[in-house]
């Protein structure tokens, strides 16, 4: 039996990295849709099926990993698989500001990239999967770093520092991500969601990139909010935009620290 599931786990470990380069794949063809209606979104039937096929992926990754880590012959301390059942907020959202910033720099060839603020408690912790709170946090933060830098100019002396504050409620624990990057329209809101809208000039990818934070491109390939969406939701959480056209924009990140909802399979 043990041998059994040796081979089963490595069958698993295959097909994951097998399917690592999805997202690119997908994302590169929608780019060649686009390229051939000549439309700069895509309808609303290609978005329903996209969320669909993500959310089916988040789900399926999930479980693969799960299985993967539970068979390891050593677990680390407070993880059940990939989950952890101590998650310290303030950690892993100071990772997320920590690379977001090296990739902010590294994008512009800045002297000095816009400060962050973390406004956190030290010891909030609650169970979540670390890796998916910090995608979350990192693709808002690169948002936020990319409007400041873009509004302001590379070459200004000092920018408006972006604020990130967590709350801790009975039901939710809430992410605010606040900046003073202009805004969006009124108008421009509710297309923010749709795959591959950018308003940045859409880069080749590494298939690779969603390994490693210093692979990521700091903008221009329309998925960052839109994923970021489906990882709250899969766990019954979820992100919303209200924006200041002329000011900055508050992006809210709700996780459910409760226990009690299923998997949105539709």
């Amino acid at each position: 039996v043990s041998e059994y599931n040796r081979s089963f786990v490595k069958t698993l470990e295959k097909i994951k990295r097998r399917h690592d380069p999805v997202v690119t794949t997908l994302a590169q063809g929608v780019v060649e849709y686009k390229r051939l209606l000549q439309t700069d979104r895509i309808n609303s039937s290609v978005q329903h099926f996209l969320d669909r096929f993500y959310l089916s992926r988040i789900g399926i990754r999930m479980l693969i990993g799960q299985q993967i880590e539970l068979n390891q012959s050593q677990q680390q301390k407070d993880y059940v698989g990939v989950i952890c059942t101590h998650t310290n907020v303030a950690q892993v959202v100071q990772e997320a500001i920590n690379n977001a910033q090296f990739v902010c720099g590294d994008y512009y060839m800045l002297m000095t990239v816009p400060e962050i603020e973390l406004h956190c408690p030290r010891d909030l912790e609650f169970m979540y999967v670390p890796s998916h709170l910090h995608h979350m946090v990192f693709e808002l933060l690169k948002n936020s770093l990319r409007a400041v830098v873009e509004l302001h100019g590379d070459d200004a002396d000092k920018y408006p520092p972006i604020k990130v504050v967590v709350a801790e409620g009975n039901e939710d624990i809430t992410i605010k991500v606040s900046d003073e990057g202009g805004g969006i329209p009124r108008s421009a809101i509710e297309h923010v969601w749709t795959y591959m809208y950018t308003t940045a000039q859409t880069p080749m990818l590494d298939p690779e990139f969603d390994k490693s934070d210093f692979r990521a491109p700091l903008a221009g390939f329309g998925y960052g909010l839109p994923l970021s969406r489906l990882y709250a939701r899969y766990f019954g959480g979820d992100l919303k935009l209200i924006s200041m056209e002329g000011y900055g924009t508050d992006a809210y990140l709700h996780l459910s620290r409760l226990s009690d909802n299923e998997e949105p399979l539709a």
